[in-house]
């Protein structure tokens, strides 16, 4: 069913990113249930076969079966306002009131026949409380077997759309941010509309909350919005670049002009940021100390030729006007 979520003018001075990798781990196990919709991520499935070998994820796989379907927001509730680490996120899901997580559970169940009635269903249902700690056990696992090892990979990416769509809002406002952001999100007087197949009119009035907006890699191909309150209306949106990901591709070379001007590793830095990236993923990239590559990255930013933004605790670099002249001209 289309979904439209209506702008009041608080809610145009309300609207955030957030990343969150307790959701990222969530949609990682349902991507494993996505028959024939592997797409990008055939590479990385194929790398996860020994992690999967006897991780048994049906408990919670039995509420992300149903395409369409609702998954139980507690368990991946909307982010918080800052970055918050895998333990913190789940640490507030072991939290979950018992009550509120069966009738989310039910509600999810009753998207499948006979889902709630089954032998697991049933355990679920009449037992919340162990239901909660238990997902709260297989979402640990599921990170560790999944996400943990990427997740300074992932967690760079995700930065790095941030930072792309911060300039669009920065830039054009609400109608620039939402033109691109995916083929099924549209944006017309006041109203974001999020296209599904056509089943009844829901309209929701944001009421001053704005809305959180979260990339994520694991979502693709899709968009997952609502939360019902009490929890904060959100988009969760395909990070770009997510893409390329999983392909290994060489980092741009530095033209010879350019490398005899700034010398080889700057001018490799300086180029191969087409995206912005933080420290530690240039280092990983260019199989440089991260002492050097923030040395270079110092010389390169006081000549001009790029600029800094802290996102949370990392600090990302990118091009200038100047900088990206220079790259591709050289």
């Amino acid at each position: 069913m289309p979904l439209h979520l209506r702008f009041g003018t608080d809610d145009l001075l309300r609207c955030r990113f957030a990343l969150s990798p307790l959701c990222e781990t969530h949609e990682a196990v349902r991507t494993l249930t996505r028959r024939g919709r592997h797409g990008y991520h055939l590479p990385w499935l194929r790398r996860m076969r020994a992690a999967l070998a006897g991780l048994d994820l049906s408990e919670l796989q039995l509420f992300m079966r149903t395409p369409g379907g609702y998954t139980p927001d507690f368990l991946a509730p909307p982010p918080s306002a800052s970055p918050a680490s895998f333990e913190e996120e789940l640490s507030r899901l072991r939290a979950t009131d018992p009550a509120a997580a069966r009738d989310e559970m039910a509600r999810s169940l009753a998207c499948a026949p006979r889902a709630a009635e089954s032998p697991l269903g049933r355990r679920m249902l009449d037992d919340p409380a162990r239901a909660v700690q238990r997902l709260a056990d297989l979402t640990e696992r599921a990170w560790n077997a999944l996400i943990a090892t990427d997740w300074p990979r992932l967690r760079a990416l995700l930065d790095a759309d941030i930072a792309y769509r911060s300039r669009q809002l920065a830039d054009g406002g609400l109608e620039s941010l939402f033109a691109d952001l995916h083929p099924t999100l549209s944006w017309a007087d006041g109203t974001l509309t999020l296209r599904d197949p056509p089943a009844f009119r829901n309209v929701r009035d944001l009421g001053g909350r704005g809305v959180l907006l979260v990339p994520s890699i694991f979502v693709w191909p899709d968009v997952v919005s609502g939360f019902a309150p009490p929890w904060q209306p959100t988009v969760i949106y395909p990070a770009r670049g997510m893409g390329e990901l999983w392909q290994r591709r060489p980092v741009p070379e530095a033209r010879d002009p350019l490398v005899r001007l700034l010398g080889a590793n700057r001018a490799a830095i300086l180029s191969g940021l087409g995206e912005p990236a933080s420290t530690t993923s240039l280092a990983r990239r260019h199989a440089l100390a991260p002492s050097s590559v923030s040395a270079h990255l110092s010389v390169l930013r006081d000549a001009g030729l790029l600029e800094s933004h802290r996102r949370g605790n990392q600090v990302l670099y990118e091009r200038t006007p100047l900088g990206d002249a220079l790259a591709d001209d050289a």
